[in-house]
């Protein structure tokens, strides 16, 4: 009986190791996958408000904080735009003081806890921008998608779709930079979105099911009058894109590719997603592993995109060595890959999806630049 008992209790206790693996990797991926659209990303810290003055705010000193650039800072009830920061305005050691461009939404004061986005407008182009748009809905493998179709002239659309830690208001951005050219934009809402059909098992795919929104939204502009569409897309709006674009049914129509901060290695941005949510590294490799059994086999988009003949338009790619969402080196390498295809802008000093936050001038004109033969 002895050996017998040995035995079973061995197997006890490995179901047991077994049961509590899964439990936690299960634990794990929610983190890294159930975050609503418009959570703020994991890895900035929240800031603290020191002081405020005449079109000026003192924060917490960080590297977050010393950022260059223009940036939303939120809090619930509390949306305003900060500029680039004061050096010369007299602060203490552990604070900095920035320019305050704008309280769109609440009241600053001192005290508060605030972080920093990259999205700086709140409501719709309307609303946000006072530049006239129609709400339309696009039908979706799921069910309508809500959209704001800014109309122009040109028969070349943008479709603008945003990414992780933001809602389609981040888009909004780059709409007065389209509208000057006088170049529709239709922003989209995908599955998982404020308004939009639910993913059917609750969780973010990281652009690898969520593309197929994008093809819908394709399809619809196609039918509105649109020749040709231009993808322009932040983080995993990004890789959706990109694998639109290799994927689709309609990708004759895809004239270029504007990718900011693509997520081209799945796991990695997975990986990078639990630990800044403070889940323990010996459960990072169980949360890649229960995500996959959660959501299907990923497919290797970098690999895939590079293939020859895959790739048929031209890409413009905004991404730095400071992502700590989605690696950089997987953007290097795409654009090593396919010189021809791909044109790399590095973009130092600046968070996941805010190469253009970082220093719009050269954002725009490289934009300008890469638009001008597809318009």
């Amino acid at each position: 009986m002895r050996p017998a008992t040995a035995t079973a209790a061995a197997v006890t206790t490995l179901i047991g190791v077994g049961a509590a693996a899964i439990a936690a990797g299960r634990y794990a991926s929610d983190v890294a996958l159930k975050a609503p659209s418009g959570r703020p990303l994991p890895g900035d810290p929240g800031l603290t408000v020191h002081a405020t003055g005449p079109e000026r705010i003192t924060l917490t000193r960080s590297l977050a904080s010393l950022r260059p650039g223009t940036y939303g800072m939120e809090a619930p009830g509390l949306h305003a735009v900060l500029g680039p920061v004061l050096d010369r305005v007299p602060h203490t050691a552990d604070t900095v003081v920035r320019r305050l461009e704008r309280v769109e939404l609440g009241v600053v004061a001192p005290g508060a806890r605030v972080r920093l986005t990259p999205q700086l407008h709140r409501g719709n182009p309307i609303s946000a921008l006072g530049i006239a748009h129609e709400d339309v809905e696009i039908p979706g493998e799921l069910g309508p998608l809500p959209g704001w179709l800014v109309a122009a002239p040109r028969t070349t659309w943008v479709i603008a779709l945003h990414g992780l830690g933001t809602t389609r208001e981040h888009p909004l951005n780059l709409v007065p930079f389209y509208n000057r050219r006088k170049t529709p934009v239709l922003v989209l809402a995908y599955r998982g979105d404020e308004g939009a059909p639910p993913s059917p098992d609750g969780l973010a795919h990281l652009g690898d099911s969520e593309w197929r929104d994008v093809d819908a939204a394709i399809r619809y502009a196609v039918r509105r009058g649109a020749r040709q569409v231009v993808l322009h897309g932040w983080g995993t709006g990004a890789s959706m894109a990109l694998r639109a674009a290799v994927e689709s049914g309609v990708r004759d129509r895809i004239g270029g590719l504007v990718l900011d901060s693509p997520v081209l290695d799945w796991e990695a941005t997975l990986r990078n997603l639990a630990a800044a949510r403070h889940v323990p590294g010996p459960l990072l490799p169980l949360a890649v592993r229960a995500a996959q059994g959660r959501t299907g086999p990923h497919g290797d988009l970098l690999r895939t995109a590079s293939e020859p003949g895959a790739l048929r338009v031209p890409v413009l790619l905004f991404h730095g060595p400071d992502d700590t969402i989605a690696p950089w080196e997987p953007s290097v390498e795409l654009a090593s890959r396919l010189p021809g295809t791909v044109s790399l802008r590095t973009v130092r000093q600046a968070p996941h999806a805010a190469m253009w936050n970082a220093d719009p001038v050269p954002y725009e004109e490289s934009l300008r630049r890469f638009l001008t033969p597809l318009v």
